[in-house]
């Protein structure tokens, strides 16, 4: 693994394409590596969990909307949908959409953070998607998978981006043009001219996340699937993009990051090394923003010391800068502190969800979040009790290179109104790898018969579930059994319309 400095050149200075960042990873993703036993079992997990998350939200107002929109796209050979028979086919762009967006509805898939935060089974959708109308194999797909997740985690590590208000899927759509190029065995030059593509075309800001969330959250990384799979299509047939991506005089870096005189270090594999990023991720056991996670397991823990919630004169979270200014009091969100907030707030809302975990000792990815448990009297009184501050070494914990220090958790504080004081503190989530009960194949399949439990069929999830084990040894035709099919009457069409329904 090599840091490569990545800054802004002026046009007339002479930036060979060998030395350019997009060009890297694209020799990378042209590598014909093999995979390591426990990155292909790894690789299974997350498909796995995209399938659980994914059977959860099938009826989700948003999940519905961008499956309807997907159908008014049917293709012969096309694309399986979350949700509907094997047999029933869309054109891969869209069946990447729906997907995408049923998969990070819910906020309840895998993670990783770093300089800036990810999700990467988010290039899973798109991946499966392309592989399927195209007809590859399962060894192809776990290979273009090993491309995404290394170079999303490694840009993650390298560049941030919310530091300049930019979402984070300016990370993803590279991530993901470049794993769809993987498995398609596309030449360097195509693969390279596909993650600029990719990067251009999914550059957005972080308003998505600020504020008033909306669905927009979970069509967001869809959308950058999406972008893509047409990006690839498009270098195909042979087009260009515009270079370079990151280091241009008017480009990624000079006016959207740093500015001109900004260097960044992105770790990039050598050739011949092996693509082991998605080692370095981890999954959620809470459907929860994941600076969450080792909070909900903290008050969990904490809830027996305390005898009287009402009797709570304050909470302080004690944590880093990324949590006091994403998700707590530091973002200066009054939405975040509000009874009427959308779900998708209140998700990236430490208060509520600390202070329902603390009074339900448990964390559900509905009833947490129902308009009736946000409104409860007593839960509000005590949300407005909870605050955040940023304790600089639970920042430098959370940037820390070295995993046995990295932490995302916090040192709680709660004042009781007598002046007693219960404090205790978590560094990891108990799924986390170094966590308390690290999660494993047997958790992923707990969480997939858990969330899919009368949504798909006993039969169904066996049938899912024997194919994931299979993976690398799928033919072309078992690929398409990387899909769930629902039961009648859980995956109703919607009833909104919109252009492509337009019967005028």
């Amino acid at each position: 693994m090599k840091l490569h400095k990545v800054r802004t050149y002026k046009s007339a200075e002479h930036l060979a394409r060998e030395d350019q960042l997009a060009w890297k990873f694209a020799a990378m993703a042209a590598d014909d590596v093999p995979l390591d036993d426990d990155v292909v079992e790894m690789i299974g997990n997350r498909i796995i969990d995209n399938a659980s998350v994914a059977a959860a939200s099938l009826m989700r107002r948003p999940v519905v909307s961008a499956r309807m929109q997907a159908l008014a796209h049917p293709y012969k050979r096309g694309a399986t949908v979350f949700g509907l028979p094997a047999d029933q086919r869309v054109s891969p762009e869209w069946a990447a959409w729906a997907n995408g967006v049923a998969v990070r509805e819910l906020d309840f898939h895998d993670t990783f953070l770093a300089a800036d935060y990810s999700h990467p089974a988010d290039n899973i959708p798109s991946m499966l998607a392309v592989a399927q109308h195209c007809g590859l194999n399962g060894s192809a797909l776990a290979r273009g998978i090993a491309t995404g997740y290394e170079i999303q985690v490694n840009l993650v590590k390298g560049i941030c981006l919310h530091e300049f208000k930019i979402d984070h899927i300016a990370h993803l759509g590279p991530s993901a043009a470049a794993g769809i190029g993987t498995m398609l065995g596309l030449s360097t030059e195509q693969i390279y001219q596909a993650i600029q593509q990719g990067l251009h075309t999914t550059t957005t800001t972080r308003q998505s996340r600020k504020g008033e969330i909306s669905s927009w959250k979970a069509y967001a990384p869809a959308f950058a699937g999406k972008m893509a799979v047409e990006a690839v299509d498009r270098i195909m047939r042979g087009e260009g993009a515009p270079s370079p991506a990151w280091e241009g005089e008017d480009g990624f870096i000079a006016w959207l990051l740093g500015g001109p005189k900004a260097e960044y270090f992105v770790p990039v594999p050598e050739i011949g090394e092996r693509k082991r990023a998605i080692m370095d991720t981890y999954t959620k056991e809470h459907s929860a923003e994941y600076q969450s996670q080792a909070l909900i397991d903290l008050a969990r823990r904490m809830r027996s010391s305390v005898k009287d919630f009402s009797k709570i004169a304050s909470i302080v979270l004690h944590t880093s800068h990324h949590t006091h200014y994403v998700i707590g009091t530091g973002a200066n969100d009054p939405q975040k502190m509000d009874p009427n907030a959308s779900r998708e707030t209140l998700d990236h809302s430490i208060m509520y969800i600390f202070t329902v975990a603390l009074e339900d000792g448990t964390w559900h990815h509905e009833h947490s979040y129902a308009p009736e448990r946000a409104k409860r009297p007593e839960t509000v009184a005590l949300w407005h009790k909870v605050s955040t501050v940023e304790d600089p070494a639970w920042t430098k914990r959370y940037h820390s290179h070295d995993p046995n220090e990295k932490a995302f958790g916090a040192r709680v504080v709660i004042t009781m109104q007598d002046g007693s004081v219960i404090e205790d503190e978590l560094a990891l989530a108990d799924a986390h790898p170094l966590g308390a009960r690290p999660f494993k194949r047997p958790d992923y399949v707990r969480k997939f018969r858990t969330l899919a439990e009368g949504i798909i069929g006993q039969e169904e999830q066996d049938r899912f579930i024997k194919t994931v084990e299979r993976l690398t040894e799928l033919t072309a035709d078992e690929l398409a059994g990387l899909n769930i099919t629902a039961l009648p009457s859980k995956c109703e069409p919607g009833k909104a319309h919109g252009i492509f329904d337009w019967q005028g």
